[in-house]
């Protein structure tokens, strides 16, 4: 690794750079680094401790390689997702996520032992989980650049060719100039105050369509999780044990976790309060599922609630992409986004490969992280590996859409970020409007964003930690731009995209929504892998 500190500075060579620290981009460093590349990881917070699986446990699509379980496992999502999946990738991922958990066993992740003695490993806890792979991604070699978000690729007439971003704690800028790029920032969640959202907020997304990579799914990003009013955590598998009440004590009919999560919305939409008891878990349960999810119910404890005896407002948080589909178009085995050097991994990554237009949390989530991390980082080191000497040569330039510069900006730029922020929030998070889709309430959002949009644009934004709310803003409005465009050509309801005025599935839109752009956003249908119908 070469560096060299000039003008205040921190200028970096690698072959391959990760932008991101969760699941996806540690398992693309550690796989890239087995190939022999030199890797340098960038990550928005702490690696290890940032993002949304290291505050929580999360479930794993883990299957063992019987012929029987993996045809059941694939089928479990298939119809839900609209059938949107392809059979060769969810083999790929099964494959590759069972290596990669019984490698964690190997390494030292401290499974549960069943009544026989082996180890559990359908499902890991974050904290424990991300350490490791901490320790592991510096064991390899890795370089971590901690609190050191990404402002801009780099690229030149051969294609991508690094990063620049700013360290938050110091304000000293940085780059990277590699020969690879691998996106694994995350999706989306708007700053919905989710646990472990606040650093995803469709950064990699913006970065990859500047860049001239495309998105495909956007409009499977309206993902809503049942929470308590008074906290940020989203877990709602565990509310498959819940019933739903009224505050005089009646049942909410049809409220639910899976199918009925519209209906508590659109009570909440009429004033009206619901809370939630989890009063179908056993004696003999309740135990175990403190156990597996233990910060859960911390915010439960603080309050002197029992949520197995006592009932609890609930609302609906905003979790978009992070647990919806979208992302950003893969084109090949190796996570290539079609543009030369640029590879994108986990929940920036479309998931419709292996989930259609229906997710959730974990299983399918964590699967993915792990194995497209996996694909994405052997791409990236194949990929730099033969550049061969031309890689020294190269003089990338940055591909922000808005102009970066060192100097001062005119005064009140941090107002105007969160003014623009809470702009899009406004546009995203009503349940009227991204929940409940119409043609007249997208269309009238999309106006105001494509406004918002256009005011960024013609700001500069410095390269200091308050210009990086300054990107987020603008990733935000993007993320919002393509969703919301996507999901008006998509005028039918298929997975978790629901249409009021087509409630109903169309064979005829069996078909992929690629969309991109900048200024002026597009989209176009791109036909399923044929043998994705023979599930």
């Amino acid at each position: 690794m070469n560096q060299a500190v000039f003008k205040g500075t921190l200028n970096l060579t690698a072959d391959v750079l990760v932008i991101g620290g969760g699941p996806a981009g540690t398992w693309a460093a550690l796989t890239a680094a087995a190939k022999g590349a030199r890797v340098i990881l960038a990550d928005k917070g702490y690696c290890g401790s940032s993002g949304a699986t290291a505050p929580s446990g999360t479930g794993v699509w883990y299957v063992k390689p019987d012929a029987g379980l993996r045809e059941e496992a694939k089928a479990s999502r298939y119809t839900m997702g609209g059938q949107l999946a392809e059979h060769r990738w969810m083999d790929r991922v099964l494959d590759r996520t069972y290596e990669n958990m019984n490698r964690l066993g190997v390494s030292g992740y401290p499974f549960p032992l069943d009544e026989q003695g082996n180890q559990y490993r359908r499902s890991l806890q974050g904290p424990e989980y991300m350490r490791l792979m901490r320790r592991l991604v510096k064991k390899a070699g890795v370089t971590i650049l901690d609190h050191s978000p990404v402002l801009e690729l780099l690229a030149d007439e051969h294609g991508v060719a690094g990063a620049a971003g700013v360290q938050t704690q110091s304000g000293e800028t940085w780059s990277v100039q590699s020969g690879a790029v691998v996106i694994a920032t995350g999706g989306c969640a708007f700053l919905s105050k989710a646990l472990g959202c606040n650093v995803l907020t469709g950064d990699g997304y913006l970065f990859a369509a500047e860049a001239g990579a495309s998105l495909s799914g956007m409009e499977f990003s309206n993902a809503y999780a049942i929470c308590p009013t008074f906290s940020s955590v989203t877990k709602t598998a565990y509310y498959s044990y819940a019933s739903f009440y009224y505050e005089d004590g009646s049942v909410v009919e049809g409220a639910g976790s899976k199918k009925g999560r519209s209906v508590i919305a659109r009570n909440l939409l009429s004033g009206r309060q619901v809370y939630a008891k989890l009063d179908g878990a056993s004696e003999e349960l309740q135990p175990l599922l403190r156990v597996a999810q233990t910060n859960f119910f911390l915010p439960f404890d603080r309050r002197g609630i029992n949520p197995f005896k006592d009932a609890f407002p609930v609302t609906l948080r905003l979790e978009g992409t992070v647990r919806g589909t979208g992302g950003i178009r893969i084109t090949d085995e190796a996570c290539g986004t079609g543009v030369p050097g640029l590879y994108a991994a986990g929940d920036a990554a479309t998931r419709e490969l292996i989930c259609g237009g229906f997710t959730g949390g974990g299983s399918h989530n964590a699967a993915w992280a792990m194995s497209s991390g996996s694909f994405a980082g052997e791409g990236a080191a194949a990929y730099a590996a033969g550049l061969g000497r031309h890689a020294a040569d190269r003089t990338p330039a940055g591909l922000s859409s808005s102009p970066l510069v060192h100097r001062q900006v005119q005064p009140g730029a941090a107002a105007r970020a969160a003014e623009y922020t809470a702009a899009v929030q406004a546009e995203v998070k009503p349940y009227d409007i991204n929940l409940f889709r119409t043609e007249q309430g997208l269309s009238s959002s999309l106006k105001r964003l494509d406004g918002l949009w256009k005011e960024q644009r013609s700001r500069e934004i410095q390269r200091t930690p308050e210009g990086v709310r300054a990107r987020e803003a603008e990733a935000m409005t993007a993320t919002a731009r393509w969703m919301y465009s996507s999901a008006l050509a998509r005028t039918e309801t298929r997975g978790m995209h629901k249409r009021e005025d087509y409630q109903a599935i169309d064979n005829g839109q069996h078909h992929r929504l690629i969309s991109g752009g900048l200024d002026q956003v597009w989209v176009r249908t791109e036909e399923v892998a044929k043998e994705s119908v023979l599930l």
